[in-house]
């Protein structure tokens, strides 16, 4: 990854992962939604937005942080905590850094009205991102106490959000990045993955593959379920020792440059079980013909309809999940996921050339107490087939 040095409006010399020039086009798509929506500012809670926006990248977004964007060409400014101040200063497009002090009392969300009152927004509509890890309920409340009778407030969560979704040239440089780690990791997992030991021992097989590859920490994950467990939705705390004959459901998300690509693979260790083997063909099954379904000018919740209708067909309507995946793109922990959009049957919206999804194929059999899943991360093209950001077939993996 090559930094691009750049220079922020005020004069300051900073530098960022992407060129100046893209970071601006998205600044101008942003305020000119603001001006379509009669808003004249947005609050930025969200880490992605950020990021997406000034290329300001910190975990502080635990704690109050807000940026300012104005409609207009009015200098953006950022209200966080001293200890993200120096990233904000040198890694970051924000014009106006200001911190607010820990102290018993503090009510940061009314620091943020004063600035808001100094730019002269007293009395207008401002878009909020309440949609986000970025903004607590607790700190939600105190924003809209801190807004009462000062300004009408608008929900505007889906003001960057949908922006991010097509993503840049540059940007799919880092999700092809972002690919390459996410097999390596399956792959080393896989190959740690034997009869007594621990099943967090391909977990950090996989994390080491990702990290010494050039990676970042995951934003989530990875989730490594064994034996009766594979059927589980979500990870779980505590090792399992793996059997003779035992089953593992792999699913990661490899990060690079907070860029996410998601892989999903079933491994099997010992014998095969033939009803697993055809449970695990319906679902790459599904995967082909959603795969070959995803095409711009097509609504998103069609891909799920396939997803239920081959999975009903096979006599897996009871196992199956009610959604098949969800947009992917820049996020931070506590997940991958970059939602909404997430793909059920029924969501109108339309795909478009460069989206990002992740559609994984899940089933797993209560009744026999065998899973079968895969996953793929994949962007749409003008035309042809979904580009696909992993090279490992779909096939059941054996240890």
């Amino acid at each position: 990854m090559q930094e691009v040095s750049a220079t922020t409006g005020s004069g300051r010399a900073i530098t960022l992962r992407f060129e100046k020039a893209e970071h601006d086009a998205r600044l101008a798509a942003t305020r000119a939604e603001l001006k379509r929506r009669n808003l004249s500012a947005l609050l930025v809670f969200a880490q992605e937005s950020h990021y997406y926006l000034t290329g300001f990248d910190t975990a502080g977004y635990v704690f109050f942080q807000v940026g300012i964007i104005t409609a207009d060409e009015r200098p953006t400014v950022l209200l966080t905590r001293r200890p993200d101040l120096r990233q904000a200063q040198v890694a970051s497009l924000y014009d106006d850094v200001r911190i607010w002090l820990n102290a018993e009392g503090a009510r940061p969300a009314f620091e943020m009205k004063a600035i808001l009152e100094e730019l002269g927004l007293k009395g207008s509509r401002i878009g909020v991102e309440f949609a986000t890890y970025g903004l607590t309920g607790a700190n939600s409340r105190e924003v809209e106490a801190a807004l009462s009778g000062f300004a009408e407030v608008v929900d505007g969560s889906d003001i960057v959000r949908r922006q991010r979704l097509v993503k840049s040239p540059a940007e799919l440089v880092y999700i092809r990045r972002a690919g390459e780690l996410a097999d390596a990791a399956v792959l080393a997992m896989a190959g740690k993955a034997r009869p007594g030991v621990l099943d967090s021992v391909p977990t950090a097989a996989g994390v080491a593959a990702m990290l010494e590859g050039g990676g970042d920490m995951p934003a989530g994950g990875p989730l490594v379920n064994s034996g009766p467990r594979a059927l589980y939705g979500r990870g779980v705390a505590g090792p399992r020792m793996l059997e003779e004959t035992d089953q593992l459901m792999i699913e990661l998300g490899a990060s690079y440059c907070r860029y996410n690509v998601c892989i999903e693979h079933t491994l099997v260790l010992g014998q095969l079980d033939p009803r697993q083997q055809a449970q695990h063909e319906v679902a790459c099954e599904a995967m082909r013909q959603v795969l070959d379904a995803a095409r711009p000018g097509r609504e998103l919740g069609t891909l799920d309809d396939i997803h239920r209708r081959v999975l009903d067909e096979a006599g897996f309507g009871l196992e199956r999940f009610s959604a098949c995946g969800y947009a992917l793109g820049c996020t931070y922990r506590p997940t991958w996921m970059d939602v909404p959009p997430m793909i059920y049957s029924g969501n109108p919206l339309v795909m478009e050339a460069d989206m990002v999804f992740f559609v994984h194929i899940m089933i797993p059999d209560t009744r026999t107490g065998l899973a079968a899943g895969v996953g793929q991360t994949f962007a749409l093209r003008e035309n042809g087939p979904p580009e696909v950001f992993s090279t490992i077939p779909l096939a059941l993996l054996q240890g």
